[in-house]
């Protein structure tokens, strides 16, 4: 039985992005000939691989086993590249790397900048996920490094410290809890608040924790950004949770910064990669760079 690794890669591609046409655009294939590349796979296995929706497609069982295998053998097909570029003058490969909000948009930026433009054959492909949902994309093969919470199962995965991430409650000046210099979140969740998007990773961990309390977050704005968000605040909309580094940048802009007592909000950002010793050096070369940071 023969395989064809570009029709692999596109089977990846188009497993991942839950789409055919989105599949042949990151294989750089025209969609006629992406789909005629996934029949005939499909018709030398002699079983469905994928099942075909109006809202797009997922794998068959038989193709979850496909993906499995197909991401084992592209992996070692990219190491041995990556192994033999050595020779050829430098490290070159691309890293799907993912990320939670605080990560993303706090602390990974100048490193991972500082390290792009000293490896310019090195391309990553950056996403942002609750921690929650990045452990098994790690498991899966389909990410090949994870920044995420230690609040989240780390178990089967190796791990490296990267940043402490410290959630703070931002008030306007003249909130009822601003003569208070340290709350129980259980204890803000009478009030309103600015949040972030519902489909970023924060938004996410402030849901579960406030169901945890037997609540739901009374929010009345949803925004992009923190800087944003704390110019919600400034204007007294409601309160906000984000990290102090963030909260830091708006200090003295008729806000106070309150410490959250909940044990959750001191968080450790934590690298992660499903295992080192078979990670492509180019892979390995970003996590060992932003350890050191």
């Amino acid at each position: 039985m023969h395989f064809d690794l570009t029709d692999l890669r596109l089977f990846l591609h188009t497993v991942d992005a839950g789409s055919i046409t989105a599949g042949a655009g990151r294989a750089h294939l025209a969609l006629a000939s992406a789909s005629a590349r996934l029949r005939a796979l499909e018709d030398s296995l002699g079983t469905p691989l994928l099942a075909r929706g109006r809202r797009g497609v997922t794998p068959t069982p038989a193709g979850q086993a496909l993906a499995y295998h197909a991401r084992s053998v592209l992996q070692q097909v990219d190491r041995m590249q990556d192994d033999l570029s050595d020779y050829a003058g430098g490290l070159r490969g691309r890293v799907r790397l993912l990320c939670n909000t605080a990560a993303i948009s706090e602390y990974l930026p100048e490193p991972l900048g500082a390290f792009l433009t000293e490896h310019p054959n090195i391309d990553v492909d950056l996403e942002e996920r609750a921690s929650h949902r990045i452990v098994p994309e790690l498991h899966a093969g389909s990410a090949d490094v994870g920044i995420i919470s230690d609040a989240v199962s780390l178990h089967g995965l190796a791990t490296f410290p990267f940043r402490r991430d410290r959630l703070v409650l931002m008030a306007p000046a003249d909130h009822p809890l601003a003569q208070a210099q340290r709350v129980d979140f259980a204890d803000t969740l009478a009030y309103n608040y600015v949040g972030l998007a519902q489909s970023s990773a924060l938004a996410a961990y402030l849901d579960d924790q406030a169901a945890r309390a037997g609540h739901r977050l009374r929010v009345r704005v949803r925004v992009n950004n923190y800087d944003a968000m704390a110019r919600m605040v400034v204007q007294g909309v409601g309160l906000a949770i984000l990290p102090r580094p963030a909260a830091l940048r708006r200090r003295g802009t008729r806000v106070l910064i309150l410490e959250l007592a909940d044990l959750w909000a001191d968080r450790q950002l934590m690298l992660c990669v499903r295992n080192w010793d078979s990670l492509p050096h180019y892979a390995q070369a970003l996590v060992q760079a932003l350890k050191r940071a």
